[in-house]
């Protein structure tokens, strides 16, 4: 059994050790070098592992283990993906799959909710963003990476799954039994208020483009021309950096929407935006809070450096590092962090977020309705932002204007930042018409 299980471990160990001997053949500093002698110490591992644990060990947990270690002493976004996550990713991205209705990040080791989707089965039991999962099922989450919970979390609709959940104020976890359900996220939802359009984008899918030109073509048909534009992009954890770049394009015709910057060439991409398409010549308002992440910061830090919206709302997530899904040979990938991005005029998104132009406040930290209580800054090990301490390419944005809000002055269900928002757009179009009767 020991040689039957020594042999593919044997041949992995080769391989893995000529795959990083040729680059360190090819390294000028010696540091391969280093991490090829290093090698030996993984192989002694694996062997004490092999001659002396109590029971017969499966090599390739060995190995996925390994490689699970490795990605996860580097950054809280990269990772190793088995098959069956690898396929769970897949999935999740074309917008439909099995399970409760949450979004969720790690904090301390611990998943927590950043925000619940409407009409879910997790909405509707009452789980509330900022919510800790401490065990699914009888298994704790303490250190359960992102992966392994939502695959824990997905599966078959009409099955059950309980979720031990810890809020504040409260003394001890307490159970939510939950019935999965197909999680249909309906990328772009849209609706006229008081003659203005807004659109809120949940999450960047592979059709999020297409969602959103039938939302404005839908706008302009129902107010006979779009004479302003809400953009919502709170508690929008982000997608597919395409899709982002798409929908910024559909605003602004012309000049640089995103630059990545890494160690390689390769990785490093300028993405611009094309005139044909373009939806101009009306103000536009890009709502943003604690919840607005990777993708939605690229889509307002766009807008707002190219001066085509203002941005409204409190401080984004700040997370502005690339992943880039390798597969393996088995099934599996890599999901490894391998450049950074930053907005038009310069600016690093990572670990610090858009500032919006006016920030709308409930309370001390994030709104009532949508408290995301950590953000990237407070991730173990997240990358620090490249410009820190350094003299930045721009001068950092700072608000125009502040507003903090009482909770206590808010009616229930009450949505300020909204409201300030269409008040932006009203005040807008008081001025232009007495400005240009005034011009004439």
């Amino acid at each position: 059994m020991k040689k039957k299980i020594l042999i593919p471990l044997v041949a992995f160990l080769f391989l893995f050790g000529v795959f990083v001997g040729h680059y360190a053949l090819g390294d000028p500093s010696g540091e391969g070098k280093s991490v090829y002698e290093n090698l030996k110490i993984f192989s002694d591992a694996i062997a004490i592992i092999q001659n002396n644990y109590v029971e017969d060990v499966d090599p390739q947990k060995l190995v996925y283990g390994a490689i699970k270690g490795m990605l996860q002493s580097l950054d809280p976004h990269s990772s190793f993906l088995t098959p069956d996550m690898f396929k769970e990713m897949q999935v999740e991205t074309k917008g439909s799959f099995g399970g409760l209705g949450i979004e969720i990040g790690i904090r301390d080791g611990f998943l927590t909710i950043i925000s619940p989707i409407e009409d879910t089965p997790a909405f509707r039991a009452g789980l509330k963003a900022g919510d800790r999962i401490v065990k699914i099922n009888d298994e704790p989450t303490k250190d359960m990476s992102l992966m392994e919970a939502v695959k824990r979390l997905r599966g078959e609709p009409g099955t059950q799954v309980t979720v031990w959940i810890m809020r504040e104020g409260w003394e001890k976890p307490k159970p939510f039994t939950i019935t999965r359900d197909i999680i249909k996220i309906k990328s772009v939802r849209w609706k006229v208020m008081d003659g203005y359009g807004y659109v809120k984008i949940n999450q960047f899918q592979a059709d999020t483009d297409r969602e959103l030109e039938n939302a404005l073509m839908e706008i302009e048909k129902e107010t006979g021309e779009i004479k302003g534009l809400v953009l919502d992009l709170r508690n929008n954890p982000g997608g597919l950096l395409n899709q982002a770049v798409k929908v910024a394009d559909m605003f602004i015709d012309s000049g640089l929407i995103v630059y990545t910057d890494g160690r390689r060439q390769d990785q490093k991409f300028r993405y611009t935006a094309q005139d044909v398409g373009t939806y101009t010549g009306f103000p536009m308002i890009v709502l943003v809070n604690e919840g607005s992440a990777s993708a939605s910061e690229i889509v307002a830090g766009a807008l707002q450096d190219h001066g085509r919206a203002v941005v409204l709302g409190t401080q984004t997530f700040g997370k502005g590092s690339v992943q880039t899904i390798i597969p393996l040979e088995d099934g599996s990938a890599i999901r490894l962090t391998t450049a950074q991005y930053f907005t038009p005029s310069g600016r690093s998104i990572q670990a610090k977020g858009i500032t919006p132009d006016i920030v709308v406040q409930v309370g001390e930290e994030a709104p009532e309705s949508h408290p995301v209580p950590f953000r990237e800054k407070d991730l173990k090990q997240h990358l620090e932002n490249p410009t820190e301490g350094k003299s930045a390419p721009v001068e950092e944005k700072k608000p125009i204007i502040e507003e903090k809000i009482d909770p206590q002055a808010l009616k229930e269900g009450e949505d300020i930042q909204l409201e300030r928002a269409i008040e932006l757009l009203k005040g807008w179009e008081i001025f232009k018409d007495r400005y240009l009767k005034q011009a004439s």
